[in-house]
């Protein structure tokens, strides 16, 4: 089943209990029901390097298409091609549960995490990340937000490329809320990695992990790759 037309995950009521170390406030199950957890692959859902290979190699392997129109912005009279950011409002997993997707990434992938009161569990204020692109501990705080930011594991202007443009509005959207296709990580590093497919960029720390999620993410939504990221994938999992 094409991701665009995945179903979205059916929630049941959570009783969750947050205290908040700032002012000891309490999110409790009488208070409201809180956004579920969010839930981010952390581990390859492919079992074996093999299996990871057999997959990479039916990617459809071109060149990019020189496909004009993208336009990220949605400023009146922006292309605004892969919707708002952050949306709550597409058919990613996570949609729907009345929280941004980059709160939704930060509570999933921090620990520590306190949140705003009055925003029914959703604003993250402070917590602290694992990198997955280096291994390092970094504190978030939201007063210094751009210090933490969310990567697309395939960048949206890489997918653009590679098919996105000719998919519909609706599938675009899910694509960029999609929790498989994004980390949260150090806001220095996503810059530098910036719209780079494998061939350019890949993190210092688990490309084996990192190859094997973005061969399912491509997979899943039909994405061709270039022949030298499918040579830098092939050899960040090699079949032993």
């Amino acid at each position: 089943m094409s991701a665009s037309k995945r179903a979205r995950t059916s929630w049941g009521a959570i009783a969750v209990a947050l205290v908040l170390a700032a002012g000891g406030y309490v999110i409790s199950q009488g208070d409201i029901d809180p956004p579920p957890q969010a839930s981010l692959a952390a581990a390859p859902s492919l079992t074996s390097s093999t299996e990871l290979q057999a997959r990479l190699q039916a990617l459809p392997v071109l060149e990019p298409t020189a496909a004009s129109g993208y336009d990220r912005s949605c400023s009146p009279g922006d292309g605004c091609v892969f919707g708002p950011a952050w949306s709550d409002d597409s058919s990613a997993p996570m949609a729907h549960n009345g929280c941004d997707t980059r709160n939704d990434v930060l509570r999933a992938s921090l620990t520590d995490v306190t949140v705003r009161p009055g925003t029914k569990g959703c604003v993250v204020e402070s917590g602290t990340l694992l990198d997955p692109y280096s291994g390092e501990q970094v504190a978030f705080v939201r007063a210094r937000a751009s210090e933490v930011q969310i990567d697309h594991l395939i960048p949206l202007a890489y997918a653009w490329r590679h098919g996105a443009a000719e998919w519909p509005l609706d599938k675009r959207m899910t694509f960029a809320n999609d929790p498989e296709n994004l980390r949260a990580t150090i806001g220095s590093i996503n810059q530098t990695k910036g719209d780079s497919g494998p061939e350019d960029w890949m993190p210092a720390i688990d490309q084996c992990g990192y190859a094997t999620s973005f061969v399912r993410v491509a997979a899943d939504y039909g994405l061709s790759i270039t022949p030298g990221d499918r040579d830098v994938l092939a050899a960040a999992c090699p079949v032993e």
